[in-house]
């Protein structure tokens, strides 16, 4: 794709100074997101910096209509995006006086069709930014944004630490929070650049960890964003990924590896035992918190596995009963939430055999790599063989050392909705990464200090989508920006959310995702495929 470079200013030079903070946009009718014809200069032009940055330079290239390659490798890039419309590509590279790094924040701005509206987009694992979905949100018709913090892909750690072994607290800072701030700062300046008018909505768009730098948004720069849609949010950063390495640290210690097929048998006998408690065998548990299914029901059951036969034991049934219910301490003491209920267990709870036989966990990469690197400092430290005790230390030297930084866990959100900010969070019931009780229980933690679920349902809502796993990998589709849209533009707050939800037999079903703490149960006629066959009722009526 041919790229026409235009200009290239401000090298490393401070320039004029704008508050830190800014008003939220316009949300009045009549500056309604598509209204008025607007220019278009994908030209050179300088910015005023926000305080404390320098902008070292600025780039605007003109790209023509075509297919966008995401860089990078599979499943955070390495696809293409077809029918990107011709935009207006500029970048700009912020530094921090004294911390020696260099973020980017690209701004890609429709030559034609805007909406009006600016939508800055998330990452995923350590990546704090997602192209693919940048590209995605231009062809919607939004001027989006991404930034990619100063640290490297969505996999690569080997930004954290110094020379000397210290962790790069500047870069930290960036992927923790401050760089989806400046994101929102100069995306807004760009589109006032290039269009000649501010844009009259602004939304945050993540999953993952585009859902907790939505959550950091909303808590330390509540004015950046009309409406934020943060689904599957990595919220309380050091509980979450230390938890997710409790899978590992159970087999480890109980010398115990189920097979996949050992574990996916516990899995649908959960599902048996709980599908029909939402009125209806639909293939999906529409309440898993309430699952109560015991996995040493399943002692003595012989399942098949690549052709041999194995025997459920005791202490298969005991690591899943562990895994399900989550870390506690040595007390007994709940640390933080398991694995929900029907969840696949491959991710966090895998396993390999070597060729004389001998079977070690497989952590995945992502809480491993936080443990390894930021909290032992010792990129080739070995998670694998984690004892309880060991697992215990770790989860509190991470809290304690992290939690101010990324923790994302401040419940008080009463400067976004003195703003008139709306946030919406959907997340999976079926989430295999990011237990979903932790969202659940940010969620209790903000009605209890903001005045309860009524009130607080008033800016913030969250919705449980059963079956669907990880930001909806996999199968599952939820109509969230949609909703998000609704609500900040017209009022129109979501009782629902429109989905397609996979079932455990392989099919799709069209649901209304029930707003928590609701669940979706059947009215006893109908079609279980249509959604109009379900009603929401609160959690655990019969």
């Amino acid at each position: 794709m041919k790229r026409r470079l235009l200009t290239l200013v401000a090298a490393g030079v401070p320039l004029a100074v704008v508050g830190a903070v800014e008003a939220p946009v316009s949300t009045s009718a009549a500056a309604a997101a598509t209204a008025g014809p607007v220019s278009f200069a994908c030209a050179p032009f300088q910015l005023p910096a926000p305080e404390g940055i320098v902008v070292e330079s600025i780039t605007a290239a003109g790209v023509p209509a075509g297919t966008y390659q995401v860089p990078g490798v599979p499943p955070l890039g390495g696809y293409p995006v077809p029918d990107v419309p011709a935009h207006c590509e500029v970048t700009v590279t912020l530094t921090h006086p004294g911390a020696n790094d260099r973020a980017k924040v690209q701004v890609w701005l429709p030559q034609a069709g805007w909406n009006g509206r600016f939508q800055a987009v998330g990452g995923a694992a350590y990546a704090a930014g997602d192209d693919g979905a940048r590209a995605a949100a231009v062809k919607q018709g939004y001027a989006a944004a991404t930034t990619d913090a100063g640290v490297g892909g969505g996999l690569d750690t080997s930004w954290a630490l110094k020379a000397d072994g210290r962790i790069d607290s500047a870069l930290l800072e960036n992927f923790a929070a401050r760089s989806a701030h400046e994101t929102a700062v100069v995306g807004k300046q760009v589109i006032a650049e290039v269009y000649g008018r501010a844009a009259s909505y602004s939304y945050w768009n993540g999953c993952s960890t585009g859902g907790r730098q939505g959550y950091m948004e909303a808590q330390r720069y509540p004015t950046d964003f009309n409406g934020i849609n943060a689904d599957a949010p990595g919220i309380d950063w050091n509980r979450f990924e230390v938890a997710t390495l409790w899978p590992q640290v159970v087999m480890n210690e109980e010398h115990t590896y189920p097979t996949a097929c050992e574990f996916n048998a516990f899995n649908r006998a959960a599902l048996e035992a709980c599908d029909k408690r939402d009125g209806v065998v639909d293939g999906l548990i529409s309440d898993p918190g309430r699952c109560d299914y015991d996995p040493r029901r399943l002692i003595g059951t012989k399942v098949e596995c690549d052709g041999k036969q194995h025997t459920i034991t005791a202490a298969d049934a005991d690591v899943v009963r562990r895994i399900w219910d989550g870390p506690r301490d040595a007390f007994g003491k709940r640390l933080w939430y398991g694995l929900p209920v029907g969840a696949d267990f491959g991710y966090l709870a895998a396993s390999k055999t070597d060729a004389n036989g001998v079977t070690t966990g497989s952590p995945f990469i992502v809480p491993a790599a936080w443990v390894a690197t930021f909290v032992e400092k010792q990129p080739s430290f070995d998670t694998a063989d984690l004892t309880y005790a060991q697992f215990d230390r770790i989860f509190q030297q991470a809290r304690a050392e992290y939690d101010p930084v990324i923790g994302t866990s401040d419940p008080d959100l009463s400067a976004f909705r003195a703003a008139g900010g709306k946030l919406i969070t959907w997340h999976g019931d079926a989430d295999q990464l990011i237990p979903t009780g932790g969202t659940v229980d940010y969620r209790r933690r903000v009605d209890a200090l903001m005045g309860g679920s009524k009130k607080v349902d008033d800016f913030y809502r969250v919705f449980l989508a059963p079956g669907v796993a990880h930001c909806g990998l996999g199968g599952g589709k939820v109509d969230d920006l949609a909703a998000l849209t609704a609500w900040v533009e017209n009022g129109q707050a979501p009782a629902v959310l429109h989905a397609t939800l996979p079932t455990a037999d392989g099919r799709t079903v069209a649901r209304d995702v029930c707003r928590y703490p609701m669940v979706s149960r059947y009215a006893g006629h109908g079609d279980p495929s249509d959604a109009s066959s379900f009603r929401c009722v609160p959690a655990g009526r019969g």
